[in-house]
């Protein structure tokens, strides 16, 4: 088998995940809750803790997108009733992990089932799993450009927060919840401190360059990819924040 046979569907989950998650990045980041993902995701890996634990696997997706539900749900409701949400969504976070902790505390395998939630393999990414993410991504973007922006109130922070939870169902299971957590953030946070593109498209642009990077550097030199990816797309965001922080000072002065 070939290079580009091996890793032709990573590079393409690779892309779908820049893709779909800039979308939601973006948002967060305007919304001011950046941790939103995170919480979800890391409720989400509940799911899976429990799927690990319980029943040899089984069932991993329908209780990953269960707990993913529930708690974009609760999000969603607070954010509308809770004052200092951001604390709110903190905490929900930090149930999370804890429970997972606690599923996973009786299992030999508890810590390397552990550290796969959080940063999971891409690199052996199979065409299957590649055409699936493409229609799912696909619909949830339909509905974040055409359904979306024609809601409001409290049925459009549930549709957003919805739309969310199903796409952290996904990539969790891809990627795992850090990743998903620095895709979210890292390009759109890139994207929004720039001013010559718009910001959609650079998050995409700056994703994609990110991920390929991580993606080769992972293959080359035999690194775990998922922390990989971490690494890389957070380590560059912050040198092209810190870089433009020169401009917006300029224009304050």
């Amino acid at each position: 088998m070939s290079l580009i046979e091996l890793l032709w569907p990573a590079f393409g989950l690779a892309l779908l995940l820049v893709f779909i998650h800039a979308i939601f990045g973006l948002e967060i980041i305007r919304r001011g809750v950046i941790f939103t993902d995170l919480a979800i995701g890391q409720i989400a890996a509940v799911g899976m803790a429990i799927s690990a634990a319980f029943f040899d696997g089984m069932y991993q997706t329908p209780l990953t997108l269960l707990f993913a539900l529930l708690a974009a749900i609760v999000i969603a409701i607070s954010s509308r009733r809770v004052a200092h949400i951001e604390a709110f969504i903190g905490l929900l976070y930090a149930l999370g992990i804890s429970s997972i902790m606690l599923i996973l505390a009786q299992s030999s395998e508890g810590m390397e089932l552990f550290n796969r939630l959080n940063a999971a393999d891409i690199l052996f990414t199979m065409p299957e799993d590649l055409l699936w993410a493409s229609a799912l991504y696909a619909a949830i973007a339909a509905v974040m450009f055409f359904l979306y922006p024609k809601t409001s109130g409290l049925g459009k922070e549930i549709l957003f927060f919805s739309a969310l939870a199903l796409t952290v169902t996904s990539s969790v299971q891809s990627a795992g919840v850090l990743v998903v957590f620095a895709l979210l953030i890292a390009p759109a946070y890139a994207a929004l401190v720039q001013r010559r593109f718009k910001p959609l498209f650079f998050a995409w642009g700056f994703g994609s360059v990110s991920m390929s990077a991580a993606l080769g550097i992972s293959y080359l030199y035999d690194l775990p990819t998922g922390y990989t990816i971490i690494f890389c797309v957070v380590g560059i965001a912050l040198v092209f924040v810190l870089s433009k922080s020169k401009d917006w000072n300029k224009k304050e002065v």
